[in-house]
């Protein structure tokens, strides 16, 4: 069974990118959308410019992981698409999940 939460079409992925707006951190790119549902549905990217199979992998690890620390903290209602920048490669979690939330203080998405 698909999990609900979780960006899968193409036209969603377009929409966010076309309508949503974007904040970079060091380590992430964040696109955002209001989608009017009673929870978040997320995606999250790492383009060849990350690096190899092995590399853009555990980058999505990382910011799953990030991402799994965070969303409690999260309003609810939006689209999010997470891509990793190639400095996120020998980075910790610590360091991801510190530069997501810097992300996501910056747009509003955070709970107050």
């Amino acid at each position: 069974m698909l999990k609900k939460n979780v960006l899968r079409k193409k036209e969603d992925f377009s929409i966010i990118y076309k309508r949503g707006k974007s904040i970079g951190d060091r380590y992430v790119v964040l696109f955002y959308k209001r989608n009017n549902l009673p929870y978040n549905r997320t995606g999250f990217l790492a383009s060849k410019k990350v690096g190899n199979s092995v590399k853009r992998n555990r980058a999505r690890r990382l910011m799953k992981e990030s991402y799994r620390h965070l969303k409690d903290n999260l309003e609810v209602g939006y689209d999010l698409i997470i891509i990793a920048r190639n400095t996120i490669l020998e980075k910790k979690c610590k360091d991801v999940e510190a530069s997501m939330f810097s992300a996501f203080k910056r747009t509003g998405v955070l709970k107050k």
